[in-house]
This record gives C-alpha cells, sequence and structure tokens, in this order.
C-alpha cells in the first residue's frame, strides 16, 4: 500500500492511543524522502529508499527503514508507551533497534536493546515528518522520513487503502 493521502497515515498513528495494545495490527506502507538514516553510527543517508514501513503488532510499534545496498534498520517500541507531546506532536519510545543485512543466505538481523524514541507530527497537507533515534551498545541509530502525503487525495482512491482493512486478523477486542 503506497500512502497518498493523510488518512491511512492518520488511521495507523490513531492506532497507537486507541484500544488496547494487544488487540491492534496494522502496516502502512509510506512514500516520500529518507533524510537521514545511520546505522552504527555510519551514516548511509545516501543509499536510504524512499519507503517507510510503519507496523502496529502485538503491543509494539515499529518503524523499518531500508537502504538500496541491502541495508536495513527498525525502529520497535511498546505501543502502549506512546505518549503526545505537544498538541501536533507524538512521541513513540524506542526499547529495540534492528539493524539488518541481506546476504546469499537472506537477511541477517541483530536486534539490540536501544534507548531512544520516535517523534511525529501530526500530518500536514503535503508532508510528515518521522524522526528515530536511538543508542545501543555506544552506538547511534538515527532515520528521518518525510512523506509525500499529497492534499486532496482521498482514501481509496489511487492505491490508498484504510490501514485497518489490509491489517492481518488479530486477536478480538474485547
Amino acid at each position: 500500500m503506497t500512502t497518498r493521502s493523510r488518512a491511512p497515515l492518520l488511521a495507523l498513528l490513531g492506532l497507537l492511543a486507541a484500544a488496547p495494545a494487544s488487540a491492534q495490527q496494522a502496516e502502512v506502507t509510506m512514500t516520500g524522502r529518507c533524510e537521514r538514516l545511520v546505522i552504527g553510527g555510519l551514516d548511509i543517508t545516501q543509499n536510504c529508499k524512499e519507503q517507510l514501513v510503519n507496523t502496529v503488532s502485538r503491543g509494539r510499534t515499529t518503524f523499518d527503514f531500508a537502504a538500496w545496498d541491502g541495508q536495513s534498520l527498525s525502529f520497535s517500541g511498546s505501543g502502549a508507551q506512546h505518549e503526545q507531546t505537544e498538541e501536533t506532536e507524538q512521541l513513540q519510545p524506542i526499547s529495540l533497534v534492528v539493524p539488518g543485512m541481506k546476504n546469499k543466505e537472506g537477511i541477517v538481523r541483530s536486534p539490540a536493546p536501544a534507548v531512544g524514541a520516535c517523534k511525529f507530527s501530526r500530518p500536514e497537507p503535503g508532508k510528515t515528518m518521522i524522526a528515530c533515534e536511538a543508542t545501543s551498545q555506544g552506538k547511534t541509530y538515527a532515520g528521518v522520513f518525510v512523506t509525500d502525503a499529497k492534499p486532496g487525495a482521498e482514501p481509496g482512491k489511487e492505491g490508498d487503502k484504510d490501514a485497518s482493512k489490509e491489517a492481518p486478523a488479530g486477536p478480538a477486542r474485547p
């Protein structure tokens, strides 16, 4: 799914603050511009892909960045700890970073405990910024992504789908 309006992003980000975390499962792939990608202190921004995947599943929220050279980086935290820091800004604490590298055998991932956060603003016509930063084992991990949401686009048009319609079946809500 490609996000072309604010509605799918709002739907997924709204899940973070809605019903119990264990009942939420959704995924949104956003297109836009990767402005920064740092994995283990190494800046690979020039290789960063123009998409970001945001997943809410089993009480965790994950932001997945990918690079053209086969590297990837996931920032993950408990969705229950999500908080609104200002009227227009949300904060998702991060407790795990997962750098990955694609090789002949598949993708090798190296999960590591981390301390950090992802901040994202309320979607605006034309853009929404997601900025993640964390430290793990003395190394820095960072990703900044700006969506290319198009003003005036309607959900359900041009490939848009409500995030909840694409979500895998999950446990029943209490």
